[in-house]
C-alpha cells in the first residue's frame, strides 16, 4: 500500500519533527500497516521509533504486559487493552507518543463478531491518554478495512497533535 501521497501523513510528520516528538506503534488488526505507512513519510527516521505487530493474546501479554485474563474475556479487543498497548509500546521504544489499535478488520461469525470495529489509543508521555472506537465496513475485504483503520488512526493522531502539539 502506498501512503506516500496521503497528505495527513506528511502533515503529521512535519508536526512530529518540528516539535521533536517520536512515535511507536503497537498494532493488531492492521497487521503492520500503520508501521508501513509511517515509514513512508518524508524523514520518517526523525520521528518514527518502530513498532510491534501483536496479533494474538499471547503476544499482547508477553510483549506489552496486557493482563491475559482480561484479554481472554474480550479476545483482547477493548478500550482498556488498546490503552495498555499504547502506554507499553511508548515506554518500550522510549518515545513521546504510543499508538495502538486492536479490533476486527473482518467479521468473525463463529465468535459472534458480525461487524468490523477497532479500539485506538494514543498515549502521550506526560500521561495523557486518548482512545476511541472506530468502525470498519463488513462489506469490504479485510485489507480494505485495514487501510481504512490506518488512515483514520493517522488522521486522529494529527488532530490530537494540532490540539496540543507539545504533549
Amino acid at each position: 500500500m502506498d501512503f506516500s501521497e496521503f497528505k495527513p501523513l506528511q502533515k503529521l510528520a512535519n508536526i512530529m519533527i518540528s516539535y521533536g516528538l517520536s512515535v511507536a506503534v503497537a498494532e493488531s488488526c492492521t497487521a503492520g500497516l500503520m508501521q508501513n505507512a509511517l515509514s513512508q513519510a518524508t524523514d520518517s527516521m526523525s520521528f518514527f521509533q518502530g513498532g510491534l505487530t501483536v496479533y494474538n493474546i499471547g503476544q499482547k501479554a508477553k510483549q506489552l504486559h496486557v493482563n491475559p485474563i482480561e484479554a481472554e474475556s474480550c479476545n483482547a479487543v477493548s478500550k482498556s487493552i488498546a490503552e495498555k498497548m499504547a502506554k507499553e509500546v511508548a515506554q518500550m521504544f522510549n518515545s513521546e507518543i504510543g499508538v495502538a489499535i486492536t479490533g476486527y478488520a473482518r467479521e468473525v461469525t463463529e465468535q459472534g463478531i458480525d461487524s468490523c470495529y477497532a479500539y485506538v489509543a494514543f498515549y502521550f508521555k506526560e500521561g495523557q491518554m486518548v482512545s476511541k472506537r472506530i468502525k470498519g465496513d463488513s462489506e469490504l475485504l479485510q485489507n480494505e478495512d485495514q487501510t481504512i483503520y490506518t488512515r483514520k488512526v493517522l488522521e486522529y493522531l494529527l488532530t490530537e497533535l494540532k490540539k496540543n502539539p507539545k504533549e
